[in-house]
């Protein structure tokens, strides 16, 4: 559908460290592998999503989420012609800066360095992850991805203008990114909100019949789910319209896509339009909204999530300041590697490396409860 817009990998910018070419695997192949083999890969195995681990066995991980919207990231390049490679590198690699406790992590890491005239933000982190604390291979610090990635990875959620954020001045500001980067957005909001459904409906936080009136959409699927298999367990009619709200919101984000693509001619266009090409059609970015603003009051805000953001950001606050005092705690080797560094941004991005698992480790072993 829009393979003119596909962006080629012959064109790419390349990597920091110049490197020679693979036999048989492209550049965005190389990066993606480079991504799964890395430490910050492995760890989303052990960070919150959204639901606590001790909830339930079956709730997603920072990394099971990824996994999925990937899926859904590489079905939506395919049918539109874009590069796959280049979306699946981008997918498996958009969490990565994530700290423990999901964005209740973030929020508190970004409220203590504001102390400090600094923020926090995981897609300025990833980039730190991938150009620096990686370490894996002789030649060069980082991943060495290339150019398009690392750019894909400060652009995530947003673009940004020439001297608004002068340490990404490199990454192209003023300009969108290519249109695999921007549908990376959009497939992890489809991800994230069918499996925060899916996760909610099991914890009982939602019950079907207040999605149903909420959202129109998925009132109507299930209502196809029942008619269809009338002898089936509740949880699998649900199942069945929680798989038909990916595909509506999945193919809404194509047609919307291609749409708002007509008259472009090539990638270069892509990245000098006034604003993202990647969108969802009317039908399908209504019904996002309507499930967002459920979730966001059902779940997000529940007493359930409350309680443990609540217990996550004031030991994150306690280890941070425990840390400040104690720099000596640190681990020797973690502090060479950010001698240059102001305690307050080494102690940051500690903290924003760990598991959950690990982070309740090291605060009960630092601070004794």
């Amino acid at each position: 559908m829009l393979s003119r817009l596909r962006f080629d990998a012959a064109k790419s910018a390349g990597r920091r460290y110049p490197e020679a070419p693979h036999r048989y695997r492209g550049e965005f192949e190389r990066d993606r592998d480079r991504i799964v083999h890395s430490r910050a890969f492995r760890r989303l195995e052990n960070k919150t999503q959204v639901f606590p681990p001790d909830l339930s066995d079956h709730c997603r991980t920072r990394l099971t989420h990824t996994l999925e919207a990937s899926q859904i990231a590489r079905t939506a390049a395919k049918v539109l012609g874009l590069n796959c490679e280049l979306v699946e590198a981008l997918a498996l690699v958009h969490d990565i800066g994530h700290p423990p406790f999901a964005h209740f992590g973030e929020d508190e890491l970004d409220r203590q360095m504001r102390r400090f005239g600094e923020s926090f933000d995981h897609n300025h982190h990833a980039l730190r992850i991938v150009e620096q604390f990686e370490r894996l291979y002789p030649r060069f610090p980082g991943l060495n991805l290339t150019f398009e990635v690392r750019e894909g990875i400060v652009k995530h959620s947003r673009d940004f203008e020439p001297g608004e954020i002068p340490e990404l001045d490199e990454y192209l500001p003023g300009l969108r990114p290519p249109l695999e980067a921007q549908l990376i957005d959009l497939c992890d909001e489809v991800a994230y909100n069918t499996a925060d459904l899916d996760d909610g409906l099991s914890a009982g936080l939602l019950d079907a019949a207040a999605v149903a009136r909420a959202t129109p959409v998925f009132a109507e699927l299930l209502e196809t789910a029942e008619c269809q298999f009338p002898g089936s367990n509740e949880r699998l009619r649900l199942l069945e319209a929680i798989r038909g709200l990916v595909d509506y919101l999945v193919t809404g984000l194509i047609e919307g896509t291609v749409e708002a693509a007509k008259g472009l001619t090539d990638s270069e266009e892509v990245r000098r339009a006034p604003g993202r090409i990647a969108r969802y059609a009317s039908g399908p970015a209504a019904a996002n909204a309507q499930l967002k603003q459920l979730l966001r009051a059902q779940v997000y805000q529940s007493e359930l999530v409350q309680v443990e953001r609540r217990k996550s950001t004031g030991k994150i606050a306690e280890l941070f300041d425990y840390l400040l005092e104690h720099p000596e705690a640190l681990p020797e080797t973690y502090v060479e590697d950010t001698i240059d560094l102001p305690r307050h941004r080494v102690v940051c991005d500690y903290i924003a490396g760990m598991t959950d698992v690990f982070f309740q480790r090291t605060y009960a072993n630092m601070l004794g409860r």
